[in-house]
């Protein structure tokens, strides 16, 4: 697996673009990242739930391995490019990009209410 495989699986998906987030390649759906590319180009992030992180994990511990701290906890998980496989891959990415598309896009719009004032404020 190479940086390159991992970009065309990303873009492969429906609605899905490729952005910059911090310096490297991230890849985005619903305006949302659900995976990226790290800078060293030895390894790249899907975005995962934590029991679907865990799963992956544990079938492959060589290749998936969660991201450091609180993102790893969130199920933000690690793949190394040189043990990866494409069919595997595919499978989690997919996993990723159902996750953001499947989630309601956090724009922020301006609260509505029909509160009237107290009297006095």
């Amino acid at each position: 697996m190479t940086p390159k495989d991992f970009r065309r699986i990303a873009l492969g998906m429906q609605g899905a673009f490729e952005a910059a987030h911090m310096g490297h390649p991230d890849f985005r759906a619903n305006g949302r990242i659900f995976a990226t590319i790290a800078p060293d180009a030895k390894w790249g992030m899907v975005k995962l739930s934590p029991d679907q992180q865990a799963e992956f994990v544990r079938a492959e511990p060589e290749t998936f391995v969660p991201a450091a701290g609180a993102w790893g906890r969130s199920g933000c998980t690690m793949v190394q490019f040189a043990t990866a496989d494409g069919d595997t891959l595919g499978e989690a990415m997919t996993l990723a990009w159902q996750g953001t598309v499947n989630t309601k896009s956090k724009t922020k719009t301006k609260p509505t209410s029909k509160a009237k004032p107290r009297k006095g404020s």
